[in-house]
């Protein structure tokens, strides 16, 4: 199985990689993905995403785990976690599309027609100011609606669809609604079904099932079902270009250097300068992400120079040998 972001790469060089060292991403332990790994959580309603994240750790007995996307404490659905390590590759997923399905009620009894007139006017881009209990600025800002669907209507209440920018508030959208039909509009209820590339249909874990799953790997030693329910941490950055690089940079990388022309191995076509990447060794593990100094055809034609700015390094320092110089230390006088 390879990852969908490491097809069709353009080949730079060839090398080969050390089985000694590293592991194929989709080879590793149940301990490997506990500290690499995802965990698409269904967060349920009550809790605070920070409340959710501390159970989980609770639960795994995991140092550390970070989360992608605040959801409110009522608000349900979908809450990418990342374990250990993969904390660090959740940044990719705050800024892509998110989807929510949205229960509310309008305080008039409009047409569908009308309504479906009035949801017209919420697609594209918008304005909106956060509401009062929020944990941002009060400022007015633009969010872009993609999609903005009416599911059903029985009477004064409305189920939507919602396609939207990451930070856009549904319950001001349906405020804002109630207060273009005059009366007013509440949301009820509100449940997140996208985070970027992660779908509630391709199936969510609960705590529940992730509880009784951990349990029985500790008492039983059967992983099949917690292995069953992380992803790895290599599944985050699906969405991004990608770059794979010689086993003999991967440590220089985890300890700050910056990747350089001999290091690459292959790249994604149509790479551009100022493109943020994923960095990959040749098992298919992250090590990095970084952005690109040069594109496609500088990269191509290049034999050295600097190709990449590291933004933040995924993966742990000597999990690959280290083949890179320091300068020796001048001696004292």
């Amino acid at each position: 199985m390879t990852l969908k972001q490491l097809e069709n790469l353009i080949e730079i060089d060839q090398d080969v990689t050390d089985d000694a060292y590293g592991t194929y991403y989709d080879k590793r332990t149940i301990e490997q993905l506990l500290n690499y790994g995802l965990i698409i959580l269904d967060k349920p309603p009550g809790p605070t995403s920070h409340e959710t994240v501390a159970w989980t750790k609770r639960l795994l007995k995991l140092p550390k785990i970070g989360h992608s996307g605040t959801l409110d404490p009522q608000v349900s659905g979908v809450l990418p976690l990342g374990l250990g390590e993969a904390t660090k590759a959740l940044g990719v997923l705050l800024y892509g599309p998110k989807e929510y399905h949205a229960l509310g009620r309008v305080h008039s009894l409009p047409s569908k027609e009308k309504l479906n007139e009035i949801i017209e006017m919420f697609r594209g881009e918008i304005f909106q100011k956060p509401p009062q209990r929020s944990a941002v600025v009060r400022q007015t800002r633009t969010r872009t609606i993609y999609e903005f669907e009416l599911i059903e209507q029985k009477e004064r209440l409305l189920l939507t669809r919602i396609l939207c920018e990451a930070g856009t508030y549904i319950r001001k959208l349906y405020y804002d609604i109630g207060e273009i039909l005059g009366p007013g509009a509440t949301m009820i209820e509100l449940r997140r079904t996208r985070v970027d590339q992660f779908y509630e249909r391709d199936g969510l874990v609960t705590l529940h099932e992730l509880a009784n799953a951990f349990a029985l790997w500790e008492e039983k030693k059967d992983a099949s079902r917690l292995m069953q329910m992380i992803k790895p941490v290599e599944y985050a950055l699906s969405e991004l270009k990608s770059v794979i690089i010689r086993d003999s940079a991967v440590d220089a990388m985890c300890h700050g250097a910056q990747l350089a022309i001999p290091g690459i191995l292959k790249i994604s076509p149509n790479l551009k300068k100022g493109d943020i990447v994923g960095i990959y060794t040749q098992k298919g593990e992250a090590v990095a992400l970084a952005e690109s100094t040069m594109s496609e055809e500088e990269i191509r034609d290049a034999t050295k120079g600097y190709a990449f700015q590291t933004q933040r390094i995924i993966m742990a320092p000597n999990t690959y040998p280290k083949k890179w110089r320091t300068k020796p230390t001048p001696p004292k006088d």
